[in-house]
């Protein structure tokens, strides 16, 4: 027989599991079915983005398209695909989906709050351009729309996100897509780069390392099968075509072409002089600001005036005060030499 003291420590202990396991709202077992319903919205949003960018590129929208879009398997794109349905923001006809009025406005919804964090990534944090991409998917979903507009105003209403996409506006508006893949041009064709796929991360990784970015103008050298190469900044870029695809571009004509500005801070040798033409675009957010805080904005005047072992970092008077830069800093301010006696 139990005593009564076991049994009310027993029925006490008892008490505080239940309360753990199912307190309304705390409790573990609605954490957990929480944490599945927010999966599950998760998963549905990402999959109107993913329609949306199907009908916006004039793609169908099938399982198996967006199956590989969502990289999950047929079973559970079938299973989102079917909820979506089921609340009125997608039609299934002829084996395709597409967005309803509903599911359109939602869809711009949420790529509005991503693009959003991503110009703020961008343009307002140190993130690496890895970087930008990940924490806006994590974001996305948590904002509220008053808070996605907060963010546009503190911005001042951006057009467009880092890589180059159109930030839809307030009310769902978005121009048409521009621009062709770099395969799509022509050995001596000048053409401007107007977007960067940031998906998948390797591939995006790899233009990030190239230095490549929106508004960069390059000039085709060659193109066959096995590789695609052109002029940038300079610089000889060398891609694979399935790499080289992911960089959309609009040709130039002959008007448009800006001369060759390809010389930076880093071609100075001691005791030579160079005027700044502007700070490359691919210089953003903290670095930039620090940048221009030293004075360095176009047509300030700059010497070289003597460098570490190695030549990095490498001291440079810039309006009269002493400034060491490295040369991943000094590789952005482009320049035109001068000779000052």
């Amino acid at each position: 027989m139990i005593d009564p003291i076991t049994a009310l420590t027993y029925s006490a202990f008892l008490a505080i599991v239940v309360s753990l396991l199912f307190w309304p709202q705390k409790g573990i077992y609605w954490q957990f079915k929480l944490g599945k319903q927010n999966t599950e919205r998760v998963l549905m949003e990402d999959a109107l983005k993913q329609l949306f960018d199907h009908e916006y590129l004039n793609k169908a929208g099938t399982l198996r398209s967006l199956s590989g879009a969502l990289q999950k398997n047929m079973d559970l794109t079938a299973k989102i695909m079917n909820k979506l349905s089921t609340l009125g923001l997608v039609d299934f006809s002829e084996s395709q989906f597409k967005l309803t009025t509903e599911g359109k406005k939602y869809s711009l919804r949420i790529i509005r709050t991503h693009r959003l964090w991503e110009r703020y990534f961008a343009d307002e944090t140190g993130l690496s351009e890895e970087e930008w991409h990940r924490e806006a998917e994590l974001r996305e979903h948590t904002t509220s729309t008053e808070q996605a507009e907060k963010l546009a105003s503190h911005m001042g209403y951006p057009s467009f996100d880092p890589h180059g996409d159109p930030i839809p506006t307030e009310l769902g508006e978005l121009p048409p897509p521009k621009g062709q893949p770099l395969s799509g041009f022509n050995v001596g064709d000048y053409a401007r780069i107007v977007h960067i796929e940031d998906e998948p991360e390797t591939i995006y990784a790899q233009l990030v390392a190239e230095g490549l970015y929106p508004g960069m103008q390059l000039n085709i050298i060659e193109k066959i099968g096995s590789k695609i190469s052109f002029a940038a900044d300079g610089e000889e870029v060398v891609l694979a075509p399935v790499v080289a695809n992911n960089i959309s571009a609009i040709l130039l004509e002959n008007e448009q072409i800006i001369e060759d500005e390809s010389e930076s801070l880093t071609d100075l040798k001691v005791g030579e002089y160079g005027e700044v033409t502007r700070i490359s675009r691919a210089c953003r957010g903290t670095q930039r600001r620090r940048l221009m805080d030293l004075g360095i904005v176009p047509d300030t005047v700059i010497s070289a005036e003597f460098s570490s072992a190695g030549a990095n970092p490498m001291a440079y008077n810039v309006r009269g005060s002493l400034i060491a830069l490295r040369s991943d800093q000094a590789i952005f301010i482009k320049i035109k030499r001068m000779e000052i006696q």
